[in-house]
């Protein structure tokens, strides 16, 4: 469970899942030299991979890189199932910061060999999230300008007005698969730039109108 701040609330944030749009952005799909989907690509992280603002993302001894990936999450207000985009943003509870971390050795790996790359995907702090839910009435989501710095240097850079697939339509193609519960959250891919991260880095994500959510990285001993 992560408590984040809601107004002058604290939501308890107990997803039953996490749910992850893959290569949403062109510039990244291109710099993973990979095509660009015709339609969102889904993949999940346990939500015991969530870790809050100030948190520390822990890098793991099976791997040997492991990459941030910044993104725009939407917090889910109410079960849906099967929901039109004309009426997926009723079902929105609020947005935040969450960082995609990736073992990109591992993921490699297993792409390679056809196989599915869910290890790569959740280890233990590997969805730092924050630093707050802003409620969905008061934030348009569709031009957000959201990036990323490690130790103070810029590494991804962009808006969300570059992504694929709109939050809408990303919401009703996975209703459409699975239902979406009270407080599950879509993450809603990264734009380019995404690279390593090191033991002891300071990792600082932000999108305007959201805030700056913030971790630290250290080394699995």
């Amino acid at each position: 469970m992560i408590v984040l701040p809601f107004g002058a609330e604290q939501i308890e944030l107990m997803p039953t899942k996490i749910v992850c749009i893959a290569k949403n952005y062109r510039a990244h799909a291109h710099e993973m030299h990979e095509t660009v989907p015709a339609e969102p690509q889904i993949f999940l992280k346990p939500p015991s991979a969530l870790i809050g603002d100030k948190g520390a993302v822990v890098l793991p001894k099976k791997s040997k890189r492991v990459d941030h990936e910044v993104e725009l999450a939407v917090i889910m207000q109410s079960r849906c199932t099967r929901i039109p985009p004309t009426k997926a943003r009723r079902s929105v509870f609020g947005y935040t910061v969450t960082v995609d971390i990736t073992a990109r050795d591992i993921q490699a790996e297993a792409k390679k060999r056809g196989m599915p790359w869910t290890i790569a995907k959740g280890f233990d702090t590997f969805a730092p999230i924050g630093p707050r839910i802003v409620p969905a009435q008061s934030i348009d989501p569709s031009d957000l300008p959201i990036w990323l710095t490690v130790n103070g240097d810029m590494r991804q850079q962009s808006t969300t007005k570059h992504m694929i697939h709109t939050v809408e339509h990303i919401i009703s193609f996975v209703s459409h698969i699975m239902t979406l519960e009270p407080f599950d959250i879509i993450c809603t891919g990264t734009p380019a730039g995404v690279g390593p991260l090191r033991d002891g880095d300071t990792v600082e994500a932000g999108i305007d109108g959201i805030g700056i959510l913030r971790f630290r990285v250290t080394q699995e001993f």
